[in-house]
């Protein structure tokens, strides 16, 4: 009877070959295993780019994007896809893909919302959030009908992102409230926070002021906060949040004034301190905060080439990350992600899973115009390597 390799035998049989002439076969065999399993393990967590949304002459962009990790693990990625035309006012509705392999490949494109305003519905935030009110996964997005009118609209699944209810509005009052995509943040108390630059037409010269809707029930109600903060020029633009450590929460501001500001509220987002220069060079371009949650490392990800005399105030390119370990009071020197110069790049989103940060953030072909989407898988390691290029200062 021959023995299996991994049976020990104190003797052996005529018919058989010895052990000892399988044991290194044996060694061998375990030695590939390993190296194997070794090289799937590096290559899942190796850094990869997926160009998942891709502009073309009948949909020339695809930006403002969100992605959310659904209970069962899958990866739900919300984008706007505009059409005949790449501008803010063109015709769009919202539509995403999904992974099941952690954003190697995805599944066919579906409709999330269909446009129901005049113009467009735009700016995808996907946010799964738990209430004694109320729990479910959120979806955010403008609903845009004229230079004077956009408003803010949520949607909520109870099914892990399989559909959605029906249409329920955020803001209340006249005006245009732009809120970025990927930007509600639920606080370590409930609340759930949207971050609103406000202005009574955007056609006109009057400034961007911003300030927070806010609701304690789940969604059910909002009220707007009390305060609001505003700057010079085009005013205190797109705003972001973050909860910091000490419970207070930070606002982030796209600015014309060649770098990004800040202020911040000790009442979870009705009122703001006045609005203070953070020294970080940026042109009149969105920025991102996360947080990692493995290390509690704040990550900001932004545009940071500021050059008079060119639309922005410079250019959106490169696009660089940096991480902050005291709540964003100082910066490591930042790393590039993106930097080719024939493209820009801008409107991030960014998602931290278990050990990975995912993003994704609108590609500008310079040539043409055309606006495509990428996802990017990072390992949380990446944004604490050594860096060679120090943050830029205003």
């Amino acid at each position: 009877m021959n023995h299996p390799l991994w049976c020990p035998t104190s003797q052996t049989p005529a018919n058989t070959t010895d052990e000892r002439e399988l044991h290194p076969w044996r060694s061998l065999i375990l030695l590939l295993t390993f190296l194997f399993a070794c090289s799937q393990t590096a290559s899942a967590a190796a850094p990869f780019a997926v160009d998942l949304f891709t502009a073309n002459q009948d949909h020339p962009r695809y930006s403002e994007g969100s992605i959310v990790q659904l209970r069962s693990g899958q990866l739900l990625h919300a984008i706007t896809e505009f059409s005949g035309s790449a501008s803010d006012f063109a015709s769009a509705r919202i539509i995403a893909r999904r992974s099941t392999d952690a954003g190697h490949t995805w599944s066919p494109p579906e409709v999330l919302q269909e446009n129901m305003g005049d113009l467009n519905v735009m700016s995808a935030s996907l946010l799964p959030f738990s209430t004694r009110a109320r729990s479910g996964l959120g979806l955010f997005y403008l609903l845009k009908n004229s230079p004077s009118d956009l408003s803010l609209w949520l949607r909520i699944s109870q099914d892990d992102g399989q559909t959605f209810g029906p249409p329920e509005r955020v803001t209340r009052e006249p005006g245009y409230h732009v809120m970025n995509n990927d930007r509600v943040i639920q606080l370590s108390t409930g609340r759930l926070l949207c971050p609103i630059a406000w202005s009574p037409d955007v056609k006109t010269p009057t400034p961007f002021i911003s300030f927070c809707y806010a609701s304690d029930d789940g969604g059910q109600t909002w009220h707007r906060g009390n305060g609001s903060v505003t700057l010079p020029k085009r005013g205190a633009m797109e705003p972001g949040l973050i909860e910091l450590k000490n419970g207070r929460v930070m606002m982030f501001l796209r600015t014309q004034l060649d770098e990004i500001y800040r202020t911040e509220s000790a009442d979870a987002g009705e009122t703001w301190t006045k609005p203070e220069p953070t020294g970080i060079a940026s042109p009149e371009a969105p920025s991102t905060l996360g947080r990692i949650p493995s290390t509690g490392d704040l990550v900001l990800v932004w545009n940071p080439t500021v050059k008079a005399g060119l639309g922005h105030g410079g250019t959106r390119t490169p696009l660089v990350a940096a991480v902050s370990h005291d709540d964003g009071t100082t910066w490591e020197p930042s790393r590039v992600l993106e930097e080719r110069t024939d493209q820009t790049y801008a409107y991030t989103s960014l998602l931290f899973v278990p050990d990975h940060a995912l993003l994704s953030y609108y590609v500008r072909d310079e040539a043409s115009g055309r606006i495509s989407s990428r996802f990017r898988s990072l390992p949380v390691s990446w944004f604490h390597q050594t860096k060679s290029q120090a943050i830029p200062k205003h």
